[in-house]
C-alpha cells in the first residue's frame, strides 16, 4: 500500500523541514509549501490525504487556505498548526472545516497520533455509511438524502442537518453502542462542553420525534455515548 500523502503548509523553514523530515520517516509521503498561496497551487495540482496548515502565514493565512481547499474538496481533513491559543482562532478553525488543531509548540508524536486517528477515521466512514441514505427504525422510515422523517407512511417531517446527521448515525449504530465521541468530532468537529452539551439538545429533539412509537428507544449509555433500540 502506498504511503499516504500530506501537504504541509508552514512559512517558518526551519520548522518546516524538521516537521516534513518527521512526518518522511513515519512513512508519510510529504509535500511542503512555504506559504498559503504556494500551498493553494499544490493544493490544486496533486491529490492529498491530509493537509497541516500554520495559521499565520504570508500572502494567504491559514484560513483563507483552508476555505480554498473546501471549495473543491469538502472531505480532505484539514490540522491547523497555530501559535495563538485564543478561543476566537480556535473556533474560527473549526467553522472553517479543521479537523482538529494543534497550538505550536506541541510534541510532535501527539500529531502524528492525531493523523492516524483522523485518517483511521475517515477510512470507515468511506464504508456502507455513504452508501447506504434510507433506514427503517421501528415503524419510521429515514430518507437521510432528503432529510425526511416519516412514521407509518404519514407525511413527513423534515430534519435539520444535525438532526438528520445525528440520527443517521445512530440508525447506522441501531441496537449497538453509538460512541459520544465519534459524534462529535464528526458532526461538530470537536469533542469539548459546549459541543457536548448542544448534542445533548439535539438528542431530546430526536427523542420527541421518535416518541410516537412505543418499540424506539435512544437510550443514554452512561460515559460511553448512546443506543438507538428499535424492534
Amino acid at each position: 500500500m502506498s504511503n499516504k500523502k500530506i501537504l504541509l503548509v508552514e512559512d517558518d523553514p526551519n520548522f518546516g523541514i524538521v516537521l516534513k523530515d518527521y512526518l518522511t520517516l513515519s512513512n508519510f509521503d510529504v509535500v511542503h509549501a512555504k506559504d498559503g498561496l504556494e500551498g493553494l497551487i499544490m493544493f490544486k495540482n496533486q491529490d492529498y490525504d491530509l493537509c497541516i496548515l500554520d495559521v499565520m502565514m504570508p500572502r494567504k493565512d491559514g484560513f483563507t487556505l483552508a476555505q480554498d481547499i473546501r471549495k473543491t474538496n469538502k472531505e480532505v481533513p484539514i490540522i491547523f498548526l497555530t501559535a495563538k491559543t485564543m478561543k476566537e482562532d480556535i473556533l474560527k478553525g473549526y467553522q472553517v472545516g479543521a479537523d482538529d488543531y494543534l497550538n505550536k509548540p506541541f510534541d510532535s508524536e501527539v500529531l502524528l497520533y492525531k493523523i492516524n486517528a483522523i485518517l483511521q477515521r475517515k477510512e470507515g466512514e468511506k464504508g456502507t455509511e455513504d452508501d447506504v441514505f434510507e433506514f427503517q427504525i421501528g415503524g419510521f422510515h429515514l430518507n437521510s438524502k432528503l432529510r425526511h422523517l416519516s412514521y407509518n407512511g404519514a407525511e413527513a417531517i423534515k430534519l435539520s442537518p444535525k438532526e438528520n446527521k445525528l440520527l443517521k448515525m445512530l440508525a447506522v449504530h441501531k441496537n449497538d453502542l453509538m460512541p459520544r465521541e465519534l459524534a462529535l468530532t464528526k458532526i461538530w468537529r470537536d469533542d469539548n462542553y459546549f459541543t457536548s452539551r448542544s448534542m445533548d439538545v439535539y438528542i431530546a429533539k430526536l427523542r420527541k420525534y421518535l416518541k410516537e412509537d412505543p418499540d424506539v428507544e435512544i437510550i443514554n449509555i452512561h460515559g460511553e455515548g448512546f443506543r438507538l433500540v428499535a424492534n
